[in-house]
């Protein structure tokens, strides 16, 4: 309650005893509420004063005898609270203030009100860190984010200096930090970067917070942010859900910022002075500093980020998987009518179904899937050589049935309309194929390139090409732009005769 001045205290005590009023007059006549009126005159009875007041008393002595000061001994009976313990607490799942406050009071019966429990909490956690200032739950986040800070690494035999990058990764409740040097921030680094701080932690956090790098996310948006598949394919292994950081929102990762700025404090300046020839040498000696970072004491707080790690988020870690992550790249294809997909310049076949469908594409080191709304329908081997084919039989058509419009026949029809050099080069890359169905994509090419030059042109670089067995649709497309398809074919030198002699000579003889 709001204490008024002396002056309309002695008012409202002058109207009740001098003009006998009700309260409810009283509180009109000084615009003030009623339970106001109530409380002084309550305090008046109370207090050692009577009506009327001695002309001699000041409004100091009067405001001692209405709001007398609470003993020092009734102050010190209530135990005040460790608001550093509080606020830990607070950073377990499904703790709030009022669950703390009675768990205080069943301790404390006589100690202080929620009201007061709660402001006192506040204030004390407005004089702490920004950072500390949140609430972040145990085991919940895991905010990342790159130093502004690059470290450099020399080529120890050309002298070549090469710049690298800090990854950096911190958990919400403890600030317990992970930091580590990388070549780039490419997406394969970006993900070993990853399974490399899981495995650092020993378990997996419920949500992870990186900045809007592109390796991270494809599209920022405020609302509807898109992950990049291969971090979502991450994400879906470790079983975490990928929370970005809102675009321009600096709150939203003020936790991995500060730990940024600890880091190039503690760790990254610490390191100036020395020269790494390896990125191994450099993460070595990044590990040693980041040891003691996370076992240096808290300022503010009790505990250190180890000790925090230990009781709050460790536990509260979700296991590692059995299996480490496999990275794997994403890329959208469609199907083509020979029913095989391209993948980094190899072909790999899917159900003949499929043709002219969308599909995903995952494609690690060793495998490619192909997915179609979600299903996979296809997995092959990965092949590395420029133009390879993948084929399985069963993703073929009984007899073409289903798409006769594009059988080896027909092709070979087509092409003798053009004319005979035509027909012969289709039907040698039909027949060089281990199923024909593999040259459909070359064979479609060179009918476009007759749509484009003509006829006649065509049928000219095709005797060409078959002079000079060079039969695909590459060797065409560069006869017909280069115009060598209107030069005329050298002329085959005749073998020179033999001696007439030659029966007489020995083999060595005549090669000499």
């Amino acid at each position: 309650m709001k204490r008024l001045p002396m002056r309309k205290i002695r008012e409202v005590l002058r109207l009740k005893f001098e003009h006998n009023l009700s309260e409810r007059k009283i509180a009109r006549s000084c615009n003030i509420s009623r339970s106001t009126v109530k409380d002084y005159l309550a305090r008046f009875s109370v207090s050692e004063l009577s009506w009327p007041l001695p002309d001699t008393l000041d409004e100091k002595v009067l405001e001692q005898q209405l709001f007398p000061a609470k003993s020092s001994d009734s102050r010190s009976k209530q135990a005040t609270p460790d608001w550093s313990q509080i606020h830990q607490e607070l950073r377990h799942p499904n703790t709030t203030l009022m669950l703390l406050w009675q768990e205080y009071k069943s301790c404390h019966p006589d100690g202080y009100q929620y009201s007061w429990f709660s402001d006192q909490y506040r204030s004390w956690r407005n004089q702490v860190d920004v950072v500390m200032r949140q609430n972040h739950v145990a085991g919940d986040k895991l905010f990342i984010d790159y130093a502004g800070q690059t470290m450099t690494v020399v080529d120890q035999f050309t002298g070549e200096a090469r710049q690298v990058q800090i990854f950096i990764a911190t958990l919400g409740a403890s600030s317990y930090t992970y930091a580590e040097a990388t070549w780039s921030q490419s997406l394969p680094d970006w993900i070993g970067s990853h399974i490399r701080a899981f495995e650092f932690l020993g378990g997996i956090p419920n949500t992870l917070v990186p900045d809007n790098l592109k390796s991270g996310v494809k599209t920022p948006h405020r609302y509807e942010p898109v992950i990049n598949p291969t971090y979502q394919d991450l994400a879906e292994h470790y079983q975490v859900a990928v929370v970005p950081a809102r675009v321009r929102k600096p709150q939203d990762k003020a936790k991995v910022e500060s730990a940024v700025q600890v880091v190039e404090r503690w760790i990254l300046a610490g390191l100036r002075h020395q020269t790494f020839f390896t990125l191994s040498a450099l993460n070595k000696a990044i590990r040693g500093l980041l040891d003691k970072l996370n076992s240096k004491p808290f300022q503010k707080l009790q505990g250190s980020r180890r000790s925090l790690f230990e009781s709050l988020d460790k536990p509260a870690l979700k296991p590692l998987p059995i299996e480490r992550y496999q990275y794997a790249e994403w890329k959208e294809a469609r199907v083509h009518i020979d029913y095989h997909v391209s993948v980094d310049g190899q072909y790999y076949s899917v159900p003949y179904q499929l043709v002219k469908k969308q599909l995903s594409v995952r494609f690690t080191q060793n495998t490619v899937e192909c997915f179609h709304q979600g299903q996979r329908v296809a997995s092959h081997q990965r092949l590395y050589q420029k133009g390879r084919y993948s084929t399985q039989s069963d993703h073929m058509p009984e007899k073409h049935k289903q798409h006769a419009q594009w059988t080896p026949e027909r092709l070979q029809s087509w092409a003798g309309k053009t004319g005979p050099e035509t027909e012969a080069v289709i039907r040698r890359i039909l027949t060089d194929r281990r199923y024909p169905q593999q040259g459909y994509r070359s064979c479609l090419g060179i009918m476009r390139l007759g749509k484009s030059y003509g006829d006649v042109r065509l049928e000219n670089a095709c005797r060409r090409a078959l002079y000079t067995d060079a039969c695909s649709y590459r060797s065409l497309e560069s006869i017909l732009k280069h115009n060598l398809d209107q030069q005329p074919l050298p002329q085959l030198e005749p073998e020179p005769p033999l001696p007439e002699h030659h029966e007489n000579l020995r083999g060595s003889d005549y090669f000499h």
